[in-house]
């Protein structure tokens, strides 16, 4: 069976591609952008950066900045509510994960309008919103090349997850110099989080080859770079490394899935508000000593893509090495379990049905080389509390 691939339409990648914004709009023949950014980005001048080339250039824009981690219902809203008032053509985003993927609901919802609610999985969404340009300033989620967003409902603490073409930006500039600022902790989990992507892509049901290339290339690099790119964080070559990783990650798991890792991460997210990237690093090790005796010779492989293995190693040595290595690194990065995150223990424990529940509802670990039922996935959740799986 033919693999339907779906990407950005035009990227820009390399140092300095940021600064190309002005122009891009006049080739997508925006001239009314509207910047979808969080404070963060404006405490710390990248907006100012960003807007400067638009001012030269004599294009007029208006600015959303009060997207929140972990995007709510609640705050796109606000951000429709604030680009309806006036008239815009195109949308650009500006940050990490979470706010592109506020841009990616905004730019949808302002055309087709209706509550997120009506667009989560399984509703596949093709037809585009208003032309969004992802600008990323962290490595790790892939957003800026990917056909879904996770937008949480508040009132029922679940993280929806959105997908279809429409989701996926017409554009991307993808420049590591805006990563060279990134804190240790935000590029240890999002440097997991990328190859969590390249992982559960490799080992889906809906892999494909143009996927398995993205992947490999992925794991390769993440296993190369991330730990320099933690303890070096001024190395160039580590962070243009990480930050191809993640774009290739997003590659990989946007045009084919993401397993039980995702799935079980997003209620994590929503009901103790832990960052994405994170909570895909506490499962990482956990969910794979589940499902490893279900592919191990695709799990072999990551291992030998890693380098953690060799071609000497039989399939059984490899799985072994990879899910050491996984442990390793993040004992390494100082990934904290849910327990040493602080997650207060009765909650955890008492919230397990529900969010193996919603895991499942997702749809994600039904990719799964494993597939879990419920009890399995609350199993799991139990082995990841204290790092014992």
């Amino acid at each position: 069976m033919a693999a339907n691939i779906v990407l950005p339409r035009y990227m820009r990648v390399g140092a300095g591609a940021s600064r190309e914004l002005a122009g891009l709009l006049q080739q997508l023949g925006v001239g009314h952008p509207f910047i979808v950014t969080d404070q963060d980005m404006v405490r710390f001048g990248y907006l100012d950066a960003l807007t400067r080339g638009l001012d030269d250039a004599g294009i007029p824009y208006a600015v959303f900045a009060d997207t929140v981690p972990d995007p709510t219902v609640a705050s796109v809203n606000e951000g429709v509510a604030a680009l309806k008032k006036q008239d815009h053509d195109g949308v650009v985003a500006l940050g990490g994960g979470s706010p592109i993927d506020s841009a990616k609901a905004i730019a949808h919802l302002s055309v087709h309008g209706g509550r997120m609610r009506d667009y989560k999985a399984p509703v596949m969404s093709d037809t585009q919103g208003l032309p969004l340009v992802a600008i990323p300033t962290t490595a790790g989620t892939g957003s800026e090349a990917t056909r879904f967003t996770v937008i949480t409902d508040e009132e029922t603490d679940e993280k929806m997850l959105c997908p279809g073409a429409a989701f996926c930006p017409v554009a991307a500039l993808v420049d590591y110099e805006l990563t060279l600022t990134m804190p240790r902790r935000l590029t240890a989990d999002t440097g997991v989080d990328t190859l969590t992507h390249a992982i559960e892509a490799y080992v889906s049901a809906k892999r494909n080859p143009f996927s398995d290339g993205m992947a490999q290339m992925t794991m390769t690099a993440v296993a190369r770079y991330l730990r320099t790119a933690c303890d070096e964080p001024d190395n160039r070559e580590a962070r243009e490394g990480m930050m191809l990783a993640a774009m290739h990650g997003g590659m990989a798991f946007s045009n084919a899935s993401v397993c039980m890792v995702h799935g079980m991460s997003r209620p994590i997210g929503a009901f103790f508000h832990v960052p994405h990237g994170l909570s895909n690093a506490m499962l990482l090790p956990a969910v794979t000593a589940f499902s490893i005796d279900a592919a191990p010779d695709r799990y072999a492989a990551c291992a030998r893509f890693m380098g953690v293995a060799g071609a000497e190693d039989s399939d059984g040595d490899a799985c072994r090495k990879l899910l050491d290595e996984l442990r390793r690194l993040n004992r390494d990065l100082g990934v904290p379990t849910p327990k040493d995150y602080g997650i207060d223990e009765q909650r955890y424990f008492d919230v397990l049905p529900t969010m193996a529940e919603q895991a499942l509802a997702s749809g994600s670990p039904g990719n799964n080389p494993r597939v879990p039922t419920a009890d399995e996935i609350v199993e799991v959740y139990k082995q990841a509390w204290d790092g014992r799986g």
